[in-house]
Protein backbone atom coordinates (compact mmCIF):
# COMPACT_ATOMS: atom_id res chain seq x y z
CA UNK A 1 0.00 0.00 0.00
CA UNK A 2 1.47 3.33 -1.05
CA UNK A 3 2.10 5.75 1.80
CA UNK A 4 0.28 9.06 1.43
CA UNK A 5 2.65 12.00 0.98
CA UNK A 6 2.72 14.58 3.74
CA UNK A 7 1.25 17.96 2.77
CA UNK A 8 3.84 20.66 2.13
CA UNK A 9 3.66 23.23 4.91
CA UNK A 10 5.51 26.54 5.00
CA UNK A 11 5.55 29.33 7.60
CA UNK A 12 2.73 31.81 7.69
CA UNK A 13 4.92 34.15 9.73
CA UNK A 14 8.61 35.00 9.40
CA UNK A 15 10.46 37.08 11.99
CA UNK A 16 13.17 38.72 9.89
CA UNK A 17 15.40 40.36 12.52
CA UNK A 18 17.58 42.35 11.81
CA UNK A 19 20.50 40.47 13.38
CA UNK A 20 21.29 41.27 17.02
CA UNK A 21 17.76 42.35 17.97
CA UNK A 22 16.74 39.60 20.39
CA UNK A 23 15.41 37.09 17.87
CA UNK A 24 16.58 34.07 19.86
CA UNK A 25 14.83 35.38 22.95
CA UNK A 26 11.62 35.54 20.93
CA UNK A 27 12.29 32.06 19.55
CA UNK A 28 12.53 30.67 23.07
CA UNK A 29 9.40 32.55 24.13
CA UNK A 30 7.25 31.29 21.23
CA UNK A 31 8.46 27.76 20.60
CA UNK A 32 5.88 26.12 22.83
CA UNK A 33 3.02 28.02 21.21
CA UNK A 34 3.80 27.71 17.49
CA UNK A 35 5.45 25.24 15.10
CA UNK A 36 8.99 26.17 14.05
CA UNK A 37 11.80 24.52 12.05
CA UNK A 38 12.65 21.05 13.25
CA UNK A 39 16.01 20.82 15.02
CA UNK A 40 17.35 24.33 14.35
CA UNK A 41 16.34 27.93 14.95
CA UNK A 42 17.44 29.47 11.65
CA UNK A 43 17.24 27.64 8.31
CA UNK A 44 19.01 30.51 6.48
CA UNK A 45 17.04 29.41 3.40
CA UNK A 46 16.03 32.71 1.84
CA UNK A 47 19.55 34.13 2.10
CA UNK A 48 22.24 31.40 2.20
CA UNK A 49 20.65 28.11 1.08
CA UNK A 50 18.08 29.24 -1.48
CA UNK A 51 19.74 27.21 -4.24
CA UNK A 52 18.81 24.02 -2.39
CA UNK A 53 15.18 24.53 -3.40
CA UNK A 54 11.86 24.95 -1.66
CA UNK A 55 11.55 21.23 -0.86
CA UNK A 56 14.74 21.47 1.22
CA UNK A 57 13.14 24.33 3.14
CA UNK A 58 9.79 22.59 3.51
CA UNK A 59 11.42 19.56 5.14
CA UNK A 60 12.09 21.72 8.18
CA UNK A 61 8.34 21.92 8.78
CA UNK A 62 7.41 18.35 7.92
CA UNK A 63 6.17 17.62 11.44
CA UNK A 64 3.80 20.58 11.55
CA UNK A 65 0.20 19.35 11.69
CA UNK A 66 -1.44 22.52 10.47
CA UNK A 67 -3.16 22.98 13.84
CA UNK A 68 -0.75 25.70 14.97
CA UNK A 69 0.72 28.77 13.36
CA UNK A 70 4.01 27.97 11.62
CA UNK A 71 6.77 30.49 12.29
CA UNK A 72 10.39 30.89 11.26
CA UNK A 73 12.71 33.31 13.05
CA UNK A 74 15.69 34.13 10.85
CA UNK A 75 17.50 37.46 10.12
CA UNK A 76 16.50 38.02 6.50
CA UNK A 77 15.89 41.76 7.01
CA UNK A 78 18.87 43.16 5.08
CA UNK A 79 19.18 40.54 2.35
CA UNK A 80 18.31 42.24 -0.96
CA UNK A 81 16.61 39.18 -2.49
CA UNK A 82 14.84 37.81 0.59
CA UNK A 83 11.61 39.86 0.33
CA UNK A 84 10.99 38.84 -3.29
CA UNK A 85 11.92 35.21 -2.62
CA UNK A 86 9.58 34.95 0.36
CA UNK A 87 6.84 36.67 -1.62
CA UNK A 88 7.25 34.11 -4.43
CA UNK A 89 6.83 31.08 -2.18
CA UNK A 90 4.67 32.49 0.64
CA UNK A 91 2.71 35.38 -0.88
CA UNK A 92 0.50 35.91 2.19
CA UNK A 93 3.31 35.69 4.72
CA UNK A 94 3.17 37.99 7.74
CA UNK A 95 6.43 39.68 8.71
CA UNK A 96 7.79 40.74 12.11
CA UNK A 97 10.82 43.04 12.45
CA UNK A 98 12.51 44.55 15.50
CA UNK A 99 14.41 47.83 15.32
CA UNK A 100 17.32 48.39 17.71
CA UNK A 101 19.34 51.48 18.55
CA UNK A 102 21.77 51.50 15.58
CA UNK A 103 24.84 52.24 17.70
CA UNK A 104 24.18 49.34 20.06
CA UNK A 105 23.36 47.05 17.16
CA UNK A 106 26.40 47.86 15.06
CA UNK A 107 28.74 47.24 17.99
CA UNK A 108 26.97 43.94 18.67
CA UNK A 109 27.43 43.03 14.99
CA UNK A 110 31.15 43.75 15.31
CA UNK A 111 31.40 41.35 18.26
CA UNK A 112 29.49 38.75 16.26
CA UNK A 113 31.92 39.15 13.36
CA UNK A 114 34.84 38.59 15.74
CA UNK A 115 33.08 35.70 17.49
CA UNK A 116 32.60 33.76 14.26
CA UNK A 117 36.11 34.52 13.02
CA UNK A 118 34.88 36.51 10.02
CA UNK A 119 37.04 39.36 11.36
CA UNK A 120 40.20 37.85 12.79
CA UNK A 121 41.52 40.84 14.69
CA UNK A 122 41.27 44.59 14.91
CA UNK A 123 39.53 47.17 17.02
CA UNK A 124 35.96 48.23 16.37
CA UNK A 125 37.06 51.43 14.60
CA UNK A 126 39.52 49.52 12.40
CA UNK A 127 36.86 46.97 11.48
CA UNK A 128 34.26 49.60 10.69
CA UNK A 129 36.76 51.32 8.39
CA UNK A 130 37.70 48.05 6.68
CA UNK A 131 34.06 46.89 6.38
CA UNK A 132 32.00 50.04 5.74
CA UNK A 133 28.96 47.92 4.81
CA UNK A 134 28.60 47.13 8.53
CA UNK A 135 27.43 50.68 9.12
CA UNK A 136 25.40 50.82 5.93
CA UNK A 137 23.32 47.92 7.16
CA UNK A 138 21.61 50.24 9.63
CA UNK A 139 19.47 51.72 6.84
CA UNK A 140 16.32 50.55 8.58
CA UNK A 141 13.81 52.79 6.81
CA UNK A 142 14.94 51.95 3.28
CA UNK A 143 14.78 48.21 3.95
CA UNK A 144 11.45 48.43 5.74
CA UNK A 145 9.94 50.17 2.72
CA UNK A 146 10.90 47.16 0.58
CA UNK A 147 9.16 44.79 3.01
CA UNK A 148 6.12 47.07 3.09
CA UNK A 149 5.99 47.12 -0.72
CA UNK A 150 6.15 43.35 -0.98
CA UNK A 151 3.74 42.34 1.77
CA UNK A 152 1.65 45.42 2.53
CA UNK A 153 2.25 47.61 5.53
CA UNK A 154 -0.63 45.99 7.41
CA UNK A 155 1.16 42.64 7.22
CA UNK A 156 4.48 43.87 8.64
CA UNK A 157 4.72 44.34 12.41
CA UNK A 158 7.57 46.67 13.43
CA UNK A 159 8.60 46.48 17.08
CA UNK A 160 11.38 48.08 19.11
CA UNK A 161 14.13 46.28 20.97
CA UNK A 162 13.75 48.94 23.68
CA UNK A 163 10.24 47.60 24.25
CA UNK A 164 11.51 44.04 24.61
CA UNK A 165 13.98 45.16 27.26
CA UNK A 166 11.57 47.44 29.12
CA UNK A 167 8.48 45.19 29.18
CA UNK A 168 9.04 41.71 27.72
CA UNK A 169 5.50 40.57 28.44
CA UNK A 170 3.92 43.49 26.60
CA UNK A 171 6.36 42.93 23.73
CA UNK A 172 5.52 39.25 23.31
CA UNK A 173 1.80 39.96 23.75
CA UNK A 174 1.95 42.32 20.79
CA UNK A 175 3.72 39.73 18.65
CA UNK A 176 1.25 37.00 19.65
CA UNK A 177 -1.71 39.21 18.81
CA UNK A 178 -0.25 40.00 15.38
CA UNK A 179 0.47 36.36 14.48
CA UNK A 180 -2.84 35.10 15.88
CA UNK A 181 -1.81 32.95 18.84
CA UNK A 182 -2.78 33.00 22.49
CA UNK A 183 -0.53 35.23 24.65
CA UNK A 184 2.50 33.47 26.10
CA UNK A 185 2.93 33.91 29.87
CA UNK A 186 6.57 34.70 30.60
CA UNK A 187 6.43 34.71 34.42
CA UNK A 188 6.88 30.93 34.92
CA UNK A 189 9.75 30.78 32.40
CA UNK A 190 13.11 31.04 34.20
CA UNK A 191 14.88 30.29 30.91
CA UNK A 192 13.78 33.70 29.64
CA UNK A 193 15.25 35.62 32.56
CA UNK A 194 18.32 37.83 32.42
CA UNK A 195 19.85 39.77 29.57
CA UNK A 196 20.26 38.71 25.98
CA UNK A 197 23.57 37.18 25.04
CA UNK A 198 26.13 39.72 23.95
CA UNK A 199 29.29 37.74 23.14
CA UNK A 200 31.34 39.21 25.95
CA UNK A 201 34.63 37.72 24.75
CA UNK A 202 36.52 37.46 21.47
CA UNK A 203 37.80 34.05 20.32
CA UNK A 204 41.07 32.91 21.81
CA UNK A 205 42.12 31.70 18.35
CA UNK A 206 40.50 33.53 15.43
CA UNK A 207 41.47 30.91 12.84
CA UNK A 208 39.90 28.14 14.92
CA UNK A 209 36.75 30.24 15.32
CA UNK A 210 36.48 30.62 11.55
CA UNK A 211 36.94 26.88 11.00
CA UNK A 212 34.21 26.18 13.55
CA UNK A 213 31.93 28.66 11.79
CA UNK A 214 32.55 27.00 8.43
CA UNK A 215 31.65 23.67 10.00
CA UNK A 216 28.49 25.17 11.50
CA UNK A 217 27.30 26.27 8.07
CA UNK A 218 28.25 22.94 6.48
CA UNK A 219 26.16 21.11 9.08
CA UNK A 220 23.27 23.51 8.51
CA UNK A 221 23.43 23.04 4.77
CA UNK A 222 23.20 19.26 5.21
CA UNK A 223 20.49 19.53 7.89
CA UNK A 224 22.81 17.69 10.29
CA UNK A 225 21.15 19.39 13.20
CA UNK A 226 21.62 16.61 15.73
CA UNK A 227 25.37 16.92 15.42
CA UNK A 228 25.14 20.73 15.36
CA UNK A 229 23.14 20.72 18.59
CA UNK A 230 25.43 18.12 20.18
CA UNK A 231 28.36 20.48 19.67
CA UNK A 232 26.22 23.23 21.20
CA UNK A 233 25.32 21.21 24.29
CA UNK A 234 28.90 20.07 24.91
CA UNK A 235 30.27 23.60 24.61
CA UNK A 236 32.34 22.90 21.50
CA UNK A 237 31.23 26.04 19.68
CA UNK A 238 31.94 28.17 22.73
CA UNK A 239 35.36 26.58 23.10
CA UNK A 240 36.25 27.48 19.51
CA UNK A 241 34.55 30.87 19.27
CA UNK A 242 35.07 32.44 22.68
CA UNK A 243 37.22 32.43 25.81
CA UNK A 244 39.51 35.20 24.58
CA UNK A 245 39.87 38.78 25.76
CA UNK A 246 36.87 40.77 26.94
CA UNK A 247 35.41 43.21 24.46
CA UNK A 248 35.69 46.77 25.80
CA UNK A 249 32.67 49.02 25.91
CA UNK A 250 32.33 51.88 23.46
CA UNK A 251 34.07 55.06 24.55
CA UNK A 252 32.01 58.27 24.87
CA UNK A 253 33.82 59.60 21.79
CA UNK A 254 32.92 56.53 19.72
CA UNK A 255 29.32 56.65 20.90
CA UNK A 256 28.96 60.35 20.05
CA UNK A 257 30.58 59.93 16.63
CA UNK A 258 28.35 56.99 15.69
CA UNK A 259 25.18 58.71 16.87
CA UNK A 260 25.97 61.69 14.69
CA UNK A 261 26.59 59.35 11.76
CA UNK A 262 23.29 57.54 12.16
CA UNK A 263 21.03 60.55 12.83
CA UNK A 264 19.78 60.71 9.19
CA UNK A 265 18.82 57.02 9.34
CA UNK A 266 17.10 57.42 12.69
CA UNK A 267 15.14 60.43 11.44
CA UNK A 268 14.11 58.54 8.30
CA UNK A 269 12.77 55.75 10.51
CA UNK A 270 10.97 58.26 12.73
CA UNK A 271 9.26 59.70 9.67
CA UNK A 272 8.35 56.31 8.22
CA UNK A 273 6.85 54.96 11.44
CA UNK A 274 5.65 58.29 12.92
CA UNK A 275 7.40 57.60 16.25
CA UNK A 276 9.86 59.44 18.49
CA UNK A 277 13.35 57.92 18.57
CA UNK A 278 15.13 60.87 20.18
CA UNK A 279 16.77 58.52 22.73
CA UNK A 280 18.74 56.99 19.87
CA UNK A 281 20.24 60.37 18.99
CA UNK A 282 21.61 61.33 22.41
CA UNK A 283 25.16 60.34 23.43
CA UNK A 284 25.18 57.93 26.36
CA UNK A 285 27.30 57.66 29.45
CA UNK A 286 30.12 55.09 29.36
CA UNK A 287 28.92 51.53 29.90
CA UNK A 288 30.72 48.84 31.83
CA UNK A 289 32.28 45.83 30.14
CA UNK A 290 29.78 43.02 29.86
CA UNK A 291 30.65 39.73 31.49
CA UNK A 292 29.77 36.30 30.20
CA UNK A 293 26.10 35.37 30.77
CA UNK A 294 25.05 32.05 32.33
CA UNK A 295 25.32 29.09 29.93
CA UNK A 296 21.55 28.88 29.49
CA UNK A 297 21.62 32.43 28.08
CA UNK A 298 24.38 31.70 25.53
CA UNK A 299 23.57 32.59 21.90
CA UNK A 300 20.29 34.18 23.01
CA UNK A 301 20.36 36.89 20.37
CA UNK A 302 21.96 35.20 17.40
CA UNK A 303 20.89 36.82 14.25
Amino acid sequence: MQRRARPVRLPGVIVIGPPRTGSTWLYNALRGAVDMPRGIKETQFFNTFYDKGIDWYARHFRYATGDRTIVEICPYFFHPLAPERIKTHIPNCRIVATMRDPVDRIYSVYKLQRHYGWVRRGTFDETLKALPHMGGANRYAAHLKTWFENFGRENVLVTLYDGLRADPQAYVNRVCDFIGVEPVALSPRPDLGGDVNSFARAPRHARLARKATDLMFWLRGHQAYRLFNLFERTGAWELCQGRGELFPGLTPEQDERLRARFIPEVEALEELLAIDLSAWKKPRAPRTIETSPPRRMQRLANG
